[in-house]
C-alpha cells in the first residue's frame, strides 16, 4: 500500500505551517480560553498506524465532554466560538503538531475513537496500515456531517451504521490508488472546499 507522500515532508510542511500560522493559533487560542472555562486544547484518545493509541490535539470548542462520541449541528455542548471553528475546521489545526510527532500525516483516514475502531471488520482494519491524517476523501465527501447527523433521531446510531462504513469504504477505495500527487490533490481540494463551503 503507498504510503503517499513521505514521513519526512509531512513533517517539513507541518513544521512550516505551525510558523506561518502562529498568530492566528494563538489569537485562537485567547479566544478558547476567554469565552468559556476549560482547557485550550481538547486532546482525545484515538487509534493510529497498527493500531497504537495517541493523543490527538484539537481546539476545545465544547463545554463538556460528557455525552455522544459524535457531534450533531446545534449540539448544546458546543460554544459559541467553538461553532466558527467547527464550521471552518480551524479546530483541527493543533493537529499539525501531532503531524510534526510522526502520529498523523496530512492525507490519510481520519483516526477514529477506540470505541468504534473495536466494531471494525477485518477488511475495514486496513485503514490502520497507514498514518491516520488531518483530511481524506472521505473528509471531504461528508464536510457537512454533523448536519447530516442532526437529521438523525439516533445520530451515534447513524454515525456506526451508516456514516462510518461509508467514509471507510471512501477512504479504503482511495488508499488502493494512492499517490504523492494524489496526496496533494487531496490537500488542495481540502482548502478548497473549507474556503468556498462546496464539496
Amino acid at each position: 500500500m503507498n504510503p503517499g507522500l513521505p514521513l519526512w515532508v509531512n513533517k517539513a510542511l507541518a513544521a512550516a505551517a505551525l510558523v506561518v500560522l502562529s498568530p492566528l493559533l494563538a489569537c485562537i487560542a485567547v479566544l478558547v480560553k476567554t469565552s468559556s472555562a476549560g482547557p485550550v486544547f481538547h486532546r482525545g484518545r484515538r487509534v493510529g498506524l497498527r493500531g497504537r493509541e495517541f493523543q490527538h490535539l484539537k481546539f476545545r470548542t465544547m463545554t463538556a465532554v460528557d455525552g455522544p462520541a459524535v457531534t450533531a449541528s446545534g449540539d448544546a455542548r458546543v460554544t459559541g466560538i467553538g461553532r466558527s471553528l467547527r464550521h471552518w475546521k480551524l479546530d483541527e489545526l493543533p493537529q499539525l503538531v501531532n503531524v510534526v510527532r510522526g502520529e498523523m500525516a496530512l492525507v490519510g483516514p481520519r483516526p477514529e475513537d477506540p470505541l468504534y475502531v473495536a466494531g471494525y471488520t477485518a477488511a475495514q482494519r486496513h485503514v490502520l496500515d497507514v498514518l491516520p491524517g488531518l483530511t481524506s476523501p472521505a473528509s471531504i465527501a461528508f464536510r457537512h456531517e454533523e448536519r447530516l447527523l442532526a437529521a438523525s433521531a439516533e445520530p451515534e446510531r447513524t454515525y456506526v451504521e451508516t456514516v462510518l462504513p461509508r467514509k471507510l469504504e471512501i477512504d479504503q477505495s482511495w488508499l488502493r490508488e494512492r499517490t504523492s500527487r494524489g496526496d496533494l490533490i487531496v490537500l488542495i481540494r481540502t482548502l478548497r472546499v473549507i474556503v468556498s463551503g462546496r464539496q
